[in-house]
């Protein structure tokens, strides 16, 4: 009897020596799964690493179309610094103002001050159309423009009519350098009217004048 026993004892040993490195190694396995699960198992690929690095890339790859179209908006202009005379004339009239890059962008400084420089980005890209000879260039910077200040998802939105915007939709089926022709005059109107006079009272008009001014008497 004491014999059986110990035999029965030793069975009982091997077995669970023989089912410990075999539990061991399957909960080794389970381990790894869960660190790369979609790499061994479709089912856990919901919240597998994979699946969040693929999910980065695609962020990735949206910020920096986002960035590439925020570069496309122009900077400042490059022009020499302005004269006397040239600022004063800007006070004759409205396009005599537009007609220069200084005076563009002493005006586009103003309008940032009102937060309203998505107006003179939208002429300025409506310009910069009109250049365009290629119909593929023109179809992607008609798309670009009409993303940017025509979709009233935009925050850069302009304030167009609806009979505006009605022309500028039809005009996107087969967009053109002169696609938003209306839309431009409109804008160009509301700027004259609305923010040119303020301009020519500001802080920022009557500094760079009284600079000159100074520099003038000074030579």
């Amino acid at each position: 009897p004491m014999g059986s026993e110990r035999t029965e004892m030793r069975k009982r040993q091997m077995s669970t020596t023989q089912e410990t490195p075999g539990a061991a190694q399957a909960q080794h396995s389970t381990g790894n799964r869960g660190s790369n699960a979609c790499c061994f198992c479709w089912c856990c690929c919901c919240s597998c690493s994979c699946l969040t690095v693929r999910n980065q890339d695609e962020e990735r790859a949206r910020r920096t179309s986002h960035e590439l179209q925020a570069e496309s908006i122009p900077n400042c202009e490059e022009s020499p610094a302005p004269t006397l005379e040239e600022v004063n004339a800007w006070a004759q009239s409205f396009d005599k103002l537009m007609l220069t890059p200084a005076g563009r962008n002493a005006f586009r400084e103003f309008l940032r001050t009102e937060f309203s420089e998505e107006n003179m980005l939208f002429w300025m890209a409506c310009e910069e159309l009109k250049q365009e000879s290629n119909k593929s260039v023109i179809e992607e910077k008609a798309r670009l423009i009409y993303e940017d200040y025509i979709s009233i998802l935009s925050p850069k939105e302009v304030s167009l009519d609806s009979r505006v915007r009605e022309v500028i939709n039809r005009n996107m089926l087969e967009p053109s350098q002169h696609t938003f022709d209306d839309a431009q005059l409109q804008i160009y109107t509301l700027m004259h009217r609305d923010s040119y006079p303020r301009f020519m009272n500001s802080a920022i008009y009557k500094d760079l004048l009284r600079s000159l001014s100074e520099k003038s008497i000074e030579a």
